[in-house]
């Protein structure tokens, strides 16, 4: 009978997610994750096989994770104009400190580089879009369109604010897309 895991691969996972939103990709190997669980190299390889594989395993953890936060935050949020906005800085938390903002650039390159990351930022952008939509636009046939367009223009202040780092990502997010909210109620 095999041994009871004394840590789950959901904290694993998790481990190496923290790994890489400190160090980059490149600063996750077995011998850091040892380090960080308290696991023997070769017990993180006899579960997860290689480094690759377990990239990808975190990697897919951390988009069930957006996946599950995206999906309370549309179920908590008002469906009107600033519940979008009220989602949008939810699922922006705030960052870990003032290098990690540029380390989670270097993970979504790795969501870039994989067919099946790339597929689940895909399918994300369109929930995302569609939850957006509902809130600004109800009962407009071109909704996710604008809500694609909402979430571009999150993406868009998020950048901007990891150059100016002028107040907090959540006020920024919050100025910025409610500026965007009033134009276009113009347009």
């Amino acid at each position: 009978m095999p041994r009871p895991r004394s840590i789950s691969d959901e904290a694993l996972l998790d481990a190496a997610l923290g790994l890489m939103a400190r160090t980059g990709p490149e600063g996750l190997s077995f011998a850091a994750l040892s380090s960080a669980s308290g696991l023997a190299p070769a017990t993180l390889v006899q579960r997860f096989g290689s480094r690759d594989r377990l990239m990808e395993a975190a990697l897919l953890r951390a988009w069930d994770r957006l996946d599950a936060e995206t999906a309370a935050a549309d179920a908590d949020c008002p469906v009107t104009p600033q519940g979008a906005v009220a989602l949008l800085v939810r699922l922006s938390g705030a960052p870990d400190g003032p290098d990690t903002h540029g380390e989670g650039l270097l993970l979504l390159r790795e969501d870039f580089r994989r067919p099946v990351l790339r597929a689940r930022g895909a399918a994300w952008g369109t929930a995302l879009a569609t939850a957006l939509g509902r809130r600004i636009a109800p009962g407009n046939p071109k909704s996710v369109a604008l809500g694609r367009l909402m979430a571009s223009q999150w993406q868009g202040a998020v950048i901007w604010w990891g150059f100016s780092r002028t107040g907090t990502l959540a006020e920024t997010v919050s100025a910025e897309l409610s500026a965007w909210l009033r134009l276009t109620a113009r347009a």
